[in-house]
């Protein structure tokens, strides 16, 4: 199954140390220079990993994730009007998240129409907010996730209304039932039924997904349909996140979505492609990062850097997740936790 976004898995750290490029063609004093330049981000990353505030626990974590992704959708929906660059949008939410206390989890997804997801603007970039746009925020704390989203109808006559509404229900309903204890294919089932009763179909292959300490994607994945699972949620964080469409409620791959992620630790040949590796993995270690904060930070020449980093391996491009039959569709996420006495808090809300 294609999780939305797909920003995790079992891809840590340590699986992208010590992963070097050859060094054929370089001389003695160039090799020692590329290994020490590895060296500092390997001890770069090391750091980051160990400097964790102690004094906040991985629960108090989640959830001050949670109270700042909580005041930045309500800053979004204040925010946000039709007409408004999506390049200003995406600016401000994640300046906004950062004046909070947190840290992006993942590039603001500012996906409209039939777009399911994967679309954040570049510097040279003129999309206007418009139609059914789609806003998914993370905020991470000590790479403890909240994972929000929620749809906006920007049309003058309002006609998502109750496309939304089918999402949003889909997701109440599941959440509504998670003190029962229910199963993954008891939570696919609400979502599915609930969409479907308000006449539309949910997108089956995009899913929620278990929430781990850098790790958007990992673990389980929680679906948007009766997949006959019997798997039952143990202590952990987790995200829901129904899609509803009014089309055949499936998504391809679309263009470069302009997000990115460290894939393999490798050494690039260019001053620029390596900068931004050290950046990326200072800041959101394996987290996803934009191109449009790397053309911020080292100007246009970004997008050569990241060309060549994607060759070699080193990161991934994500792809733009569209309606198969190109219709429109609405999305709603909640992040929440479950503890080890069984109790469940939902962060974000």
């Amino acid at each position: 199954m294609c999780t939305e976004k797909s920003y995790g898995g079992n891809n840590g750290v340590r699986e992208h140390l010590g992963k070097i490029a050859k060094n054929k063609g370089k001389s003695p004093k160039q090799i020692n220079k590329t290994k020490n330049q590895t060296q500092k981000t390997q001890e770069t990353i090391t750091s980051q990993k160990n400097n964790i505030n102690k004094n906040i626990s991985e629960e108090e974590s989640y959830k001050k994730a949670g109270e700042i992704a909580n005041k930045i959708r309500d800053y979004a929906k204040n925010l946000i009007k039709p007409g408004m660059p999506l390049l200003e949008i995406a600016k401000k939410i994640e300046g906004e998240i950062e004046n909070l206390g947190g840290v992006p989890a993942f590039p603001v997804n500012l996906s409209i129409n039939e777009i399911a997801a994967h679309y954040h603007p570049t510097l040279e970039d003129t999309t206007l907010a418009q139609g059914l746009l789609k806003v998914d925020i993370g905020v991470q704390i000590n790479g403890f996730i909240a994972d929000t989203a929620f749809s906006m109808d920007l049309t003058p006559e309002k006609k998502y209304k109750e496309l939304i509404k089918a999402s949003e229900e889909a997701l109440e309903n599941a959440l509504n039932i998670l003190n029962k204890n229910p199963s993954l294919n008891d939570i696919g089932k609400t979502i599915k039924e609930t969409i479907e009763k308000k006449g539309f179909s949910p997108i089956i292959n995009l899913s929620g997904h278990e929430l781990k300490q850098y790790e958007v994607h990992a673990g389980l994945t929680i679906p948007n349909y009766a997949n006959n699972n019997n798997t039952k949620l143990e202590q952990g964080a987790y995200a829901i996140e129904p899609f509803a469409t009014t089309g055949e409620g499936k998504v391809i791959d679309g263009q470069s979505s302009n997000i990115f992620k460290i894939n393999q630790f490798r050494n690039p040949r260019s001053p620029t492609a390596r900068k931004i590796l050290e950046y990326a993995a200072e800041k959101y270690r394996t987290l996803p990062f934009s191109l449009r904060e790397m053309q911020e930070q080292f100007g246009n020449i970004a997008r050569l850097g990241l060309k060549e980093l994607e060759q070699i391996g080193a990161v991934h491009n994500f792809p733009q997740l569209i309606e198969k039959t190109r219709q429109p569709v609405s999305q709603a996420e909640h992040t929440f936790i479950k503890t080890k006495d069984g109790k469940i808090i939902v962060t974000t809300k």
